[in-house]
């Protein structure tokens, strides 16, 4: 019988590719990450299932050249860089990866929210230029208190519910907006408190953004929101670059509407070194690491190839999105 075929738009772990190779004939891109369009296109009209990353970008007229595509597995708990209600209709199924991120990409949130508060990249970039001995006045180099600040979670999932437990444990209030309030017993739980959207942005000393990417959430933060939070207040970003209008923000950082941000992704991925963010002293940036632990990526691994395993078979996935 034939081994079905699969495509990796990058490699995994070794385990995972073993697991994958005892099934199925495999091929790995090695080369220039994002994959090439050219090559992807080219490599979708012979496979059976593709494993992906969220800066592969999988649309409609990809899908149309794919003739005998069973599944696609995206390393990744977002998909928005999947079409996936063309997949759907093409027979498609769609699997990724929730759930197994949760502690991971609150850790880094909760890292990078103590960062730019207390600027601490930015002394990294003060010692390695030289320049510590400018900063020892009364009123040099000052960062922000965390202890009795307001912290806005803007999406209160898995993960918002999760940054809001280590928040907790810093003295920090609590508010949080999402699409639907959650129980009053759970808000008691977490010691929290809903508010609308716009007592969200007035209010909050740091916000921290955990929705998914949508057309409703699309670029939601923007000029006008800058304006309306405080002066001195933060913006942390590990969910969808998407969701904030670059521009405008780098707009708020440069004449100080907000007092600064931290970035663990962006519009386009990855940035290039002379990206105006990369000029912006007010703003810590990561490389999308919110899974980005030895424990976290594992278990990604091993749902990735749970996915393609019943998808191949005509199965729902583990984790399934459309179906």
């Amino acid at each position: 019988m034939t081994k079905k075929k699969i495509f990796l738009t990058r490699t995994l772990h070794d385990f995972a590719l073993k697991e994958l190779k005892k099934h199925y004939l495999i091929e790995v891109h090695f080369g220039k990450i994002p994959i090439p369009r050219k090559k992807l296109e080219a490599k979708i009209e012979e496979i059976n299932g593709l494993i992906c990353f969220p800066y592969d970008v999988i649309d409609s007229k990809l899908i149309d050249r794919a003739k005998n595509l069973q599944v696609i597995s995206t390393f990744s708990v977002g998909f928005d860089h999947i079409d996936i209600k063309y997949a759907k209709k093409n027979k498609i199924r769609v699997g990724y990866t929730p759930e197994v991120l949760t502690d991971a990409t609150a850790d880094l949130a909760f890292s990078l929210m103590i960062d730019v508060m207390r600027r601490v990249s930015e002394g990294d970039r003060i010692i390695r230029k030289g320049n510590w001995r400018k900063i020892y006045g009364a009123y040099d180099y000052v960062g922000t208190d965390l202890q009795e600040k307001t912290l806005g979670i803007f999406g209160l999932g898995r993960i918002g519910s999760t940054l809001a437990k280590r928040a907790k444990s810093f003295e920090m209030n609590i508010i949080y907006h999402n699409r639907k309030r959650i129980s009053i017993t759970k808000e008691k739980l977490l010691g929290i408190k809903y508010v609308s959207f716009e007592k969200l942005v007035n209010q909050s000393d740091v916000i921290s953004i955990h929705v998914p990417h949508t057309k409703q959430t699309n670029q939601i933060f923007n000029k006008n929101i800058f304006q309306k939070m405080k002066k001195t207040s933060f913006l942390i970003n590990t969910a969808r670059g998407k969701i904030i209008n670059e521009k405008d923000l780098i707009e708020a950082l440069k004449k100080k509407t907000i007092a600064g941000a931290a970035l663990d992704v962006f519009e386009s991925e990855p940035i290039k070194k002379d990206h105006p963010f990369t000029k912006i002293q007010n703003v810590t940036l990561a490389p999308h690491i919110g899974s980005s632990t030895k424990e976290t990526r594992a278990k990604m691994a091993q749902i990735t190839i749970a996915n393609i395993h019943l998808g191949i078979k005509g199965k729902k996935p583990k984790y399934s999105v459309g179906y």
